[in-house]
């Protein structure tokens, strides 16, 4: 892959009611060039809607990828995948770092009624996640715009070192911080 190809990763982090999303463009190069935050609901069901606000008001045309850290953020908020692939225009590929059943039986035990079907309809309709071993470590991936060889050779050109693409990386650090920061202004 091209070092100037980019990429936005974005990842999140909460303390209260509110979590902090971090969007950051990113070159295969590991270059950073652009920043850009918002917010959705912890325990809600509008992070979808807040990452397609995120690439919306980055207006960057140059971003080729959508990386995002997970599938259900902030507390069982769960990413359609489909919906934001329509809206942003771009493949999207969101990347978990740990071996687990699915989310079933967790939304099961959280939520019920309404709330409880809303998060199962929309976990159903994701594609399936599929084991990517990246410099040694183990990943697990899923893609909406793009095949799944595509998908592994875009995580991998993205991944320097260490199981943790670049745009994931640098997005975790910054959602972390500004999550920090509001945390001491408010």
């Amino acid at each position: 892959m091209k070092s100037g190809v980019r990429a936005l990763g974005v990842a999140e982090s909460y303390r209260r009611d509110t979590s902090t999303l971090a969007g950051v463009v990113t070159r295969a190069s590991r270059v950073t060039d652009g920043f850009v935050f918002g917010n959705c609901t912890v325990g809600g069901t509008d992070v979808t809607d807040g990452i397609i606000d995120l690439v919306e008001r980055l207006d960057r045309e140059d971003v080729r990828y959508v990386f995002v850290g997970g599938i259900a953020l902030a507390w069982y908020n769960v990413l359609d995948m489909h919906r934001l692939h329509e809206a942003v225009d771009r493949p999207v590929i969101t990347v978990t770092f740990e071996e687990s059943d699915g989310l079933r039986e967790s939304l099961e035990t959280e939520f019920s009624g309404d709330e409880l079907d809303r998060r199962l309809e929309t976990y159903r309709t994701q594609p399936p996640r599929r084991e990517l071993a990246v410099d040694g470590e183990t990943v697990f991936v899923r893609q909406v715009g793009m095949g799944e060889g595509d998908a592994r050779d875009v995580v991998r050109s993205f991944t320097p070192e260490g199981g943790r693409p670049e745009p994931l990386r640098v997005a975790r650090l910054a959602a972390r911080a500004a999550d920090e920061w509001r945390g001491e202004t408010n």
